[in-house]
């Protein structure tokens, strides 16, 4: 097990990462040279729900016989109820389910337990158990698949904030988790201040080039904007009430 200080956002820069899409982020991190950030195949379990929170990781190995807890589970000595009881408030749980769908990854319960300390949201690249149970504790939640099977058929947990791989996406404890209808895009926590503040940026930009596109402008000149629309959008930027 391992611990990695984060930097934590501002007011301003979560707010804005609130706003903006998965898409715009992944675009911002593609400029900084990042270019494996978003989960491809997890999807919300409720698309009308946003999330932004800090990583905190839990990584499970292949179940195998000899190793593996029964369905009775240890609250003192299995790993992922361990991390259930270490989640803290404005956290993720992100879980390496090596996106194996075979059982559950997690349930109800103990998602109930993790939004009780105050969770920002829940993502696994497996599958969750009493999805819609889940779907009624207004946790934002991501995940591949549903299943009813208990996760010792498959999973075996043995580490918890340490970096991992959810989705073919490395997570680092700490990271930045948005997650929007199209899923969840992660933000090197060293770099989330100054992404939300850029996206929110390119969001702005790209409602104005919007608007010309859908009266009738071609996108040549347009979508990327030239030098004479970008100058024809910070004069209306200047013009516009504070």
């Amino acid at each position: 097990m391992g611990h990695t200080e984060r930097h934590v956002l501002t007011d301003d820069a979560r707010r804005k990462l609130t706003q903006v899409s998965t898409a715009t982020i992944t675009t911002q991190l593609l400029r900084l040279g990042f270019r494996r950030t978003f989960m491809a195949g997890i999807v919300p379990l409720s698309p009308d729900q946003r999330m932004v929170g800090y990583a905190f990781t839990l990584r499970y190995v292949p179940a195998r016989e000899d190793v593996a807890v029964d369905a009775h589970y240890d609250n003192d000595r299995n790993v992922q109820r361990l991390a259930v009881e270490a989640v803290g408030p404005e956290d993720v749980l992100v879980i390496d389910a090596r996106s194996d769908v075979s059982a559950a990854s997690f349930g109800h319960i103990i998602a109930t337990r993790i939004r009780e300390r105050g969770a920002a949201g829940l993502v696994t690249d497996g599958a969750l158990r009493d999805t819609a149970g889940i779907a009624r504790l207004k946790l934002p939640t991501y995940y591949r698949a549903a299943h009813a099977t208990t996760s010792a058929v498959a999973h075996h947990p043995v580490d918890m904030n340490v970096p991992i791989g959810c989705a073919g996406v490395l997570v680092m404890p700490g990271d930045v988790l948005v997650g929007d209808a199209d899923g969840v895009a992660v933000i090197p926590n060293a770099h989330a201040e100054a992404i939300a503040h850029a996206s929110l940026a390119q969001e702005e930009l790209e409602a104005f080039l919007t608007e010309k596109v859908a009266a009738g402008a071609g996108i040549r000149g347009v979508y990327p904007p030239s030098d004479d629309v970008l100058r024809e959008y910070e004069a209306q930027r200047r013009d516009r009430p504070a």
